[in-house]
């Protein structure tokens, strides 16, 4: 494939990168408590060899999110995404000396968030042509999930959700490869590897394992035995690294095996201390607060969601009954994980990250429902339409502040809209050449529309674009409607404002 041809066909994966790359949300004043802990177990393991970050805490603070042990300091977030970001961290260490701390959050952020990111969309877009052999169809899901839902801001930020996503998501389309005979046994052992890290990197990650290993098992079931018991061998001695890994660094920090930094946290102890992950009794506050609240609902942030529905009832219909099977039984899982959890809100955000999880198992029900509507375009420039909102949204708020704070009602007018009007917005590539306010994100936002665009153009033509557009534009709206602004969110706008312009 020469380079003009590769172009046309991945354009889109390069579109998203420059998306991704071109804005870097960093604001010290915030001092965020999921990432710099994170940041600071690099630096602990690459500097000092030690899991302490005793050493960053008394150099820059400490966060919520540091618990202490034994008279020391540690992060309480599983190590997984820290892990993976020593490495590099190192290299440079080695070439350039310590970095700083704003170059040490954008290494990790690049290694353990966008990279992996970009590597799993190419991933999926071979994968979902089983749901959707139109390209047109998959590359406008693959946009979708990539700039229209909360796997970009945490795939831009350091967080370890979408991270967690990505290793369990492709164990198992790793293990349905090798069920079906297009791959072999390295790649179970892959499988194998990737789900034993999902936990390592994220926890919650792992309440996706035990559907997709029901559905790997019954797909292996039709192989000879021998097959199946060396697969199950294989990823299962391949699993158990990375949780052995786990185990051992909770050894080291917290005194046992099966002590996690969340049982050793003080600032959130009446949170974290009752029930397994903070899992207590189900709330209708949390379940309704995580899917529709304008403020963190994973519907009314991304609409397009809704799409899983009826494309589970299409993969049903064709016979596909073990994928719409998985994703359903996934989205149970998690939907009552979130619903029972007492900290769900989780603070500052942009969508009910504790379930990020989730969402790579509705791409193909999303994806088949849209190959069926592939011959009714208003049907499918409709859902267009609503991939639109979820563009609006997360590429807005990443290129401003995508740290929504817990206490305004409605951030998206409250927060993001107003930023733009007052031209405060996130640091740059733009800005980094002295172009301030809007006009230096102008390129990302023209990028990121420009290719969700263009997607909608080839399956829907100019018609299905103009509807799509209209449909994203009065959602958006239409959420002018919900009630918003009052003294509150404008003391919290104040608190974003000035620490956008580092005041």
């Amino acid at each position: 494939m020469d380079i003009k041809a590769g172009f046309a066909r991945y354009g889109w994966l390069a579109a998203i990168a420059v998306a991704y790359l071109y804005v870097v949300p960093y604001f010290p004043r915030i001092r965020s408590a999921n990432e710099l802990p994170r940041a600071y177990l690099v630096k602990a393991i690459a500097d000092d060899h030690t899991f302490r970050i005793d050493r960053s805490v008394a150099r820059w603070g400490a966060t919520a999110d540091v618990s202490p042990s034994n008279g020391h300091q540690y992060s309480n977030k599983a190590p997984g995404s820290s892990l993976l970001a020593v490495p590099a961290y190192a290299v440079v260490r080695a070439i350039a000396g310590e970095p700083s701390l704003a170059v040490t959050l954008w290494i990790c952020r690049v290694v353990a968030g966008i990279v992996p990111m970009l590597a799993f969309l190419w991933f999926l877009w071979g994968f979902l042509a089983r749901f959707a052999p139109d390209p047109g169809v998959r590359r406008l899901v693959v946009i979708g999930y990539a700039l229209g839902s909360l796997a970009m801001t945490y795939s831009i930020l350091f967080y370890s959700h979408q991270l967690g996503a990505i290793c369990i998501a492709t164990a198992w389309i790793l293990a349905l490869d090798v069920a079906e005979q297009r791959r072999g046994m390295l790649a179970m052992a892959a499988a194998g590897l990737l789900a034993g890290a999902a936990p390592l990197v994220d926890y919650q990650a792992v309440f996706a394992a035990l559907p997709i290993a029901v559905h790997v098992v019954v797909a292996l079931w039709r192989r000879p035995r021998a097959v199946l018991v060396r697969a199950l061998v294989v990823a299962t001695a391949c699993a158990a690294l990375p949780i052995t890994a786990l185990l051992a660094y909770h050894a080291v920090c917290f005194g046992s095996p099966w002590r996690t930094g969340y049982d050793a946290s003080t600032t959130f102890a009446v949170f974290h201390q009752h029930g397994f992950l903070g899992i207590t009794q189900l709330r209708w506050e949390a379940f309704w607060g995580s899917v529709m609240r304008i403020d963190n609902g994973l519907i009314a942030l991304s609409p397009w969601w809704l799409l899983a529905i009826p494309g589970s009832v299409a993969l049903w219909r064709r016979g596909d009954h073990a994928t719409a099977a998985v994703g359903v039984s996934v989205a149970i899982i998690y939907l009552l994980f979130v619903s029972s959890i007492n900290f769900w809100r989780g603070g500052w955000q942009i969508g009910p990250r504790y379930i990020a999880a989730m969402l790579p198992f509705l791409l193909p029900a999303i994806a088949a429902q849209l190959q069926a509507w592939r011959a009714a375009p208003v049907r499918l420039a409709v859902a267009a339409g609503l991939i639109g909102v979820g563009v609006v949204i997360y590429v807005l708020s990443s290129a401003t502040f995508p740290y929504w704070p817990d206490s305004v009602v409605h951030p998206l007018y409250d927060v993001t809209f107003r930023l733009l009007h007052d031209g405060a917005v996130a640091p740059s590539a733009g800005s980094a050449l002295g172009i301030t306010g809007v006009a230096g994100i102008l390129p990302d936002l023209a990028i990121a529309f420009g290719v969700l665009g263009i997607a909608i153009a080839r399956v829907g033509g100019a018609r299905g674009l103009a509807t799509a557009t209209g449909v994203t534009v009065a959602i958006v709206a239409a959420y002018s409607w919900i009630p918003h602004g009052g003294p509150r969110a404008d003391a919290a706008y104040r608190t974003v404002h000035a620490a956008v312009l580092d005041l």
